[in-house]
């Protein structure tokens, strides 16, 4: 299935909500290992959450398996789309409704006002990349301040290599791993061009800063590999 025009797509991402979980896999390296490594290292640094709030939640796939490491943790799943939400709601329907809820969030404010409760852990997989620069530090910000004291925030996103060289290494590479997930090279190049024009990656040392520059203590690069980083903060 190849991505959609964004006219006809019910979110920012590449595809509709009910076809994300088996398009992504498709396009993004070790996808199931960024929620692997986010789970692990909460447990590292606030191992008993109070509330976790998973921001730009997608279909819930990072919450179904964090609830199992967290048994007593509420977690808060926010995210623009209303269609990503109802994937959301639909995976886990099981869920224990006063340990799982759900928010619609057009804006950061919006999740800043309904919460009511600083989350001890604030997750952001492979969502912020869609904003430009303002937008980004102000969303970064924003989950800052939400946070409760030592709570860890966590995002994953695309990234810009340092050079122009290593952006072209990267997205070749990118193309060959999507080939070798069966996609055809028209859909390939529609997907790569995407790039600096549908979202926005920056630099791992640029990322680095913005957390700086947004006044968490501690700020560290967490995960990289292909054209993917992960980071953490902690207020």
């Amino acid at each position: 299935m190849g991505d959609q025009d964004m006219s006809q797509r019910d979110n920012t991402t590449p595809y509709n909500a009910a076809d994300y979980d088996a398009g992504v896999r498709k396009v993004i390296p070790f996808y199931e290992h960024l929620h692997e490594q986010a789970i692990d290292l909460i447990k590292g640094i606030v191992p008993e959450p109070r509330l976790w709030l998973d921001t730009g939640c997608g279909t819930g796939h990072l919450v179904e398996l964090a609830i199992v490491e967290f048994p007593r943790t509420r977690f808060v799943l926010a995210d623009p789309s209303k269609a990503m939400l109802e994937q959301a709601t639909q995976r886990l329907r099981n869920a224990d409704p006063d340990q799982v809820s759900f928010m619609h969030s057009p804006t950061c404010e919006t999740m800043a006002i309904r919460l009511g409760q600083a989350p001890d852990v604030i997750t952001a997989v492979m969502c912020h990349h869609y904003a430009k620069a303002q937008e980004r530090r102000k969303m970064t910000q924003v989950c800052r301040e939400l946070l409760a004291h030592g709570g860890a925030y966590v995002t994953f996103e695309n990234i810009r290599p340092d050079s122009e060289e290593a952006t072209k290494i990267g997205l070749q590479r990118w193309w060959r791993f999507q080939q070798s997930r069966g996609r055809d090279d028209s859909t390939i190049e529609q997907h790569l061009a995407r790039f600096g024009t549908e979202y926005f990656p920056i630099t791992v040392s640029e990322h680095l800063q913005v957390l700086k520059d947004c006044g968490f203590r501690t700020a560290q690069l967490l995960w990289y590999s292909h054209m993917q980083a992960g980071f953490y903060a902690v207020k």
